[in-house]
């Protein structure tokens, strides 16, 4: 496969997933400023904020409609919804050949749906539709791509994007909250934060998932453990290790060299230091280090990745 087409696909992915990262956490808060006052709901922009990695210089307001119109629908920043969406649509054109046509069907309907749509009337009326829009589109392209298109090496650029993105906004997103919350403890949460830890779930679909593993007992060591450790959760930084080194070594099985195989390497220490890792033992420790130290392997993945499919050295591809 050429590295420009490897590229598009890895990129269409990690837009579309880090848009509906975001319109989540975004209709997460916005249906929980129902029930804060204005110091508490300040508090809560400003921690949505951090853990969507968003300068807080940038987005000076804390007023719900300036933070949610600067997300959601300023088409002069890279990170907000409207610009993610595009940017996605725009990888997926560059590869029009290499993905099936309900495929660009669908994101080409989500981007027109995007363009289509005033912030002032879809604050006025019902945001949260707005959000489950963007949300059940990146979903629907999902399963649109995973039934109708060949699942090769494209596909695997798909998957390890999507994946890639996930451990990263999963990690950042815990973190913040740990910090705002109180580090995790096998006590209940104060009834303040009671439905901070609420929302956290909800903004990573785990709120039915962990009760049907926890029942309704909220506690943030067990949050954390969730969120974090869990093999069979898709939306738990484990799980998206899981699927991040199985893409890696799919499409590295017929290549060599020493740059396939650091990925390779990077992506197998990252599952295995979450496989073996113990709530307890980490809690023990400091869970702020562990979680940067996550997002950091996740960060040389993404380089090495780009390294050896990507911006390879030409004597690679000689050689190849």
């Amino acid at each position: 496969m050429l590295s420009r087409v490897a590229d598009n696909l890895y990129w269409l992915s990690r837009y579309l997933e880090r848009a509906e990262h975001m319109a989540r956490v975004l209709d997460v808060n916005l249906q929980r400023m129902l029930e804060q006052d204005a110091e508490s709901a300040s508090r809560r922009w400003d921690r949505l904020l951090r853990s969507l990695r968003i300068s807080t210089v940038r987005v000076a307001s804390r007023d719900p409609y300036e933070v949610t119109r600067a997300l959601a629908f300023d088409a002069t920043s890279v990170e907000s919804i409207v610009s993610c969406v595009a940017a996605a649509r725009e990888n997926a054109r560059q590869v029009r050949e290499q993905i099936s046509s309900e495929m660009w069907e669908q994101i080409n309907r989500l981007y027109l749906q995007m363009r289509s749509v005033q912030f002032d009337t879809i604050w006025q009326g019902e945001p949260h539709r707005f959000f489950r829009e963007v949300i059940m589109g990146s979903h629907l392209f999902e399963g649109i791509t995973d039934s109708t298109m060949t699942h090769g090496e494209g596909w695997l650029f798909v998957q390890v994007g999507r994946y890639i993105e996930r451990a990263q906004a999963t990690a950042v997103l815990l973190d913040v909250s740990l910090r705002d919350l109180g580090e995790g403890s096998d006590q209940s949460p104060r009834v303040d934060d009671y439905y901070e830890w609420i929302s956290l779930l909800k903004s990573c679909t785990a709120f039915e998932a962990y009760c049907r593993q926890y029942t309704a007992d909220l506690r943030p060591d067990r949050i954390a453990e969730f969120l974090l450790l869990n093999a069979e959760f898709p939306h738990s930084v484990h799980f998206a290790a899981i699927e991040v080194q199985k893409g890696l070594e799919a499409i590295s099985a017929p290549i060599s060299g020493r740059l396939v195989a650091r990925v390779n390497r990077l992506a197998g220490r990252l599952r295995a230091q979450l496989g073996f890792g113990q709530i307890d033992e980490i809690l023990a420790g400091d869970i702020h280090a562990y979680l940067t130290d996550i997002q950091r392997q996740c960060a040389q993945i993404e380089a090495a990745v780009r390294h050896a499919f990507v911006a390879y050295p030409i004597e690679t591809a000689l050689a190849s």
